[in-house]
This record gives C-alpha cells, structure tokens and sequence, in this order.
C-alpha cells in the first residue's frame, strides 16, 4: 500500500539539533518540496504501479522519500547506489530526505517506483516550480530566450558490424534463458536450436574492423566476404530464436510470458540491422536516416547532424529550452526525428502566453529560427522587441534593423543561452541520458531540468536573505 511520511522522530530531531543546520540552498530546496501540489503530482503517478496500490498490499516506500531522493540524485548528477550511499551516512540527507532512523530503500525500489514517473508529470512539476519563481519575484517572464541541444542516449557508435553483433549477442542471452526454462517444464529440446554464435560473429566483426582501415581493392573485397558470412552468421541466429519463440508459446508461467516478450521486442529490430546492412553494404543504398536504426537497445534515437564543425553527427534527441530573465527554464520539450528550429518558434511563445499569461517584452533566438512569417507570429501576439538575426543576404533596410540599440543588447543577453545549455551539460547530466527507453529520456530530461531550477530558486533566495542582512 503506497504510504505518504514516516512520523518525525523526536530523538532524531534532538540529534539534529546538535549536528546543526544544513546548508541554505538545500533549507530552500527542503521547503520547495513540502508543496502538497507537487507532492500530489508524483503520487497520482505512484499509485498506478497495480490496480489498487493505495488501499492494498504491504507497506511501500513513502512516495516523499522517493520524490525527495530522485530530486538529491539529480542536483548531485549521482548514481543510485551513491545518493542511497550518501543519505545512509548524513544526519542532515536523512532529513532532507524524509527518512529519519528508517531503512533505506534499495536502489532497485527506487528505480522501480521512479519508472513510474510520467514526462507529462514533470513537466507539470517544473510548471508550478515556475509559478514558485514568479511569486518570489525570481522571475517576471518578461524576456525569454529560447534555443535547443542534443542529449545522446548511451549507446556506443553505430557500425553495420557492431549492430549485427550486439543482435547475435541478446538473441543468444535469450536462447540460454529459453534453454533452461523447456528444461524445467520437461521439454525435449534440439541442442542445435541453441546454439552459440556469438564467438564467431565477434571474430567476423573484429575482421572487418581490421579490413576497414585498408583502401586497396583486395582488402575491399575481402571485407564484404566477411560482412557476408557476418550476416549468414546473424540470420542462422535469428531462425533460431524464431524457432524457440513457436516452442515457448506453449508454457503458460510469468518466466515464459517475459522471454516471450523479449523475443517479440528484439527480433524486429535484428531483421531491421540485417536490412538495412544489406542494403548499404551490398546494393550500396543511402539508407534514409528515418529508416535506420542505430542501437538494438535505444531503438528511438535519432540521428541528428546540426551543422557542427567539432561534431559532425550524434545520436540521441534533440531538447528544446524557454529561458526566462532569472536562469528559469520555464518550458522545454523532448523533439523527435530532426524537426527543422523554425517549428518551434511557435510553441514557445504560445506556452510562455499560456504559463505567465502575457506574452514577454522580448524573445530572441539564434538565426535558424528565423524567418518573416515567425516575426510576424511574435509582433501578432504583442512581444515588442523581436530579436531574431537573419542569416544570408540582408537588405539595406534589414541591416539597418539588426544595428539597433535593443536588437545589438538583445543578441548580447541571448548569448547566455549558450553558458544555460553548458551548464545543464556539466551538473545535470545533459550530456548523456543514462536512463533507458524514450520514457526514461523525457523523465532524464525532466528531473534535470526540475534540479536545475531547484538550484537557481534556492540560490536567488540565499543571495536576496544574505545581501538583506549584510551590513552598510
């Protein structure tokens, strides 16, 4: 049964006292979290882990310690293991966490509960963090930058080769699993049926990574023979597990129902890798990249090239941030495929309208925003001060424009966005999504973007306190 806090402990609060008080952003980010309404939005989520978790079953996690030690893990950029680590030995992390002398959970209760968080849920979350900022006067919503990034997901580079043998390697993993399970329900089973191939296909891989450095035409040959005997090697693996899919369809238990499942999720993906390979390898196609498939495990990343001269292709998704005067991130969002940056110009305002109720003063972006029928978007809905620079060829009349006073700061203050985006890259792990699954990358990208607004709230209000009682 979900449960909502554990009572304070009088003894704890007694050894408290004497351990002292914590730091003041972390006091700050203590009282943010003690909102019922934001306690309300992760619970609504927590309770759908089974029909009816909030009236039945033992005792669960208090979903308060959950959402306080999913919100530590991210402003440290920790692991699991290590935020569990961290609160197990503080005084003050016990606190903050709502734990007091109680158990711990271990890190797979956490990961397990925190799956349950909704992208949609965070970002209501960071929504009425937003309105915490506005009320505190942190922010007023008049300015507002907006610009975009990559998060990749965590997968290695994509190679025709490596792709073929990461497929060989799962579909192997679950051979043996389905080997195990027909024996213990008594089933005869063909030992060629399961079969490691996975050795002889990381050979055939290591070959053709030996035969890429050459540029003769012998050793061209010679690397799609391997790249032949690399697919036979991939497709013998696949009819097997196809023909062990047909034999557990029979066995009705929860380990069976599982593998079952896993089969049903790898399976097309492996027959996609060997497509896909045989046409670029073999009839020499461009494979369009909405087409292709860059990782057996993170099967949703996208293949994204921005032009860059340090980073000429990445893979991931590209992530949208509204910045508002006061470092708040006010909106973001999780873009799928390679969406051109003048359809999101739209967006941002309409969601800045829709959060502060008034369009901002002045909204800039970077020149691939631009274009006249996203300046006349911007002046339609009341913005005053449209900063956005044309790329080209500019008229004498539109140099003229951009040589303004207001559009030269305003390119100056949108500069910033760019340290905002730095930032979030080196302290809250925008660098790289460690959780699995398109779900798992909006919740990355919500809980750091929540952590990263937690701290600049926190920070506003110890600087406006310290600078209210510094002496003249």
């Amino acid at each position: 049964m979900l449960r909502i806090r554990y009572d304070a402990d009088p003894d704890f609060c007694a050894i408290l006292h004497f351990v002292g008080n914590p730091d003041e952003e972390l006091a700050v980010i203590d009282q943010l979290l003690s909102d019922e309404i934001l306690l309300k939005l992760i619970a609504a989520d927590l309770s759908q882990r089974y029909p009816h978790t909030t009236q039945t079953g033992r005792n669960s996690t208090l979903f308060r310690v959950i959402v306080r030690m999913l919100v530590l893990k991210h402003l440290r950029s920790i692991s699991y293991s290590k935020t569990i680590k961290q609160v197990n030995e503080s005084i003050v992390l016990r606190q903050f966490c709502r734990v007091y002398f109680n158990p711990l959970p271990t890190k797979s209760t956490l990961l397990r509960w925190a799956n349950l968080i909704q992208g949609e849920t965070l970002k209501q979350f960071n929504q009425r963090l937003t309105v915490y900022a506005t009320q505190l006067q942190i922010t007023q919503g008049k300015r507002m930058r907006t610009d975009g990034t990559v998060v990749e997901t965590n997968i290695h580079f994509p190679s025709d080769n490596s792709l073929l043998v990461d497929g060989v390697r799962v579909l192997t993993r679950l051979l043996q699993q389905a080997r195990r399970l027909l024996l213990q329900h008594n089933c005869s089973v063909n030992t060629q049926l399961f079969r490691n191939r996975h050795r002889t296909a990381r050979r055939i891989s290591r070959r053709i990574d030996s035969l890429s450095r050459t540029r003769t035409q012998r050793g061209s040959e010679q690397r799609k023979q391997a790249y032949e005997k690399l697919l036979e090697v991939a497709q013998a693996c696949l009819k097997q597990a196809q023909g062990v899919q047909r034999l557990i369809q029979n066995i009705k238990s929860l380990p069976a129902e599982k593998l079952s499942q896993a089969l049903r999720l790898f399976i097309p993906r492996v027959i996609q890798v060997i497509d896909q390979t045989h046409r670029r390898v073999f009839q020499l196609q461009k494979v369009p990249s909405s087409e292709k498939l860059v990782s057996i495990f993170e099967s949703h990343s996208d293949i994204i090239c921005r032009g860059k001269t340090n980073v000429l292709v990445e893979f991931g998704h590209k992530v949208w941030l509204d910045e508002v005067d006061g470092g708040i991130i006010s909106n973001y969002r999780v873009l799928y495929g390679n969406p051109h940056d003048t359809q999101q110009w739209r967006d941002s305002l309409e969601q800045h309208q829709q959060q502060f109720s008034h369009p901002p003063k002045q909204v800039s972006a970077d020149r691939g925003v631009f274009s006249q029928p996203n300046e006349n978007l911007a002046s339609e809905l009341g913005v005053e001060q449209i900063i956005l620079p044309k790329s080209g060829y500019k008229s004498q009349q539109r140099q003229q424009h951009e040589k303004q006073r207001y559009f030269r700061q305003g390119r100056y203050w949108h500069n910033g966005v760019e340290g905002r985006i730095s930032y979030l890259k080196r302290s809250f792990g925008f660098n790289r999504c460690l959780y699995r699954g398109d779900l798992g990358f909006e919740r990355w990208v919500g809980l750091g973007i929540i952590a990263h607004n937690l701290t600049i709230i926190s920070r506003a209000l110890v600087q406006k306190t310290q600078s209210r009682f510094k002496p003249n």
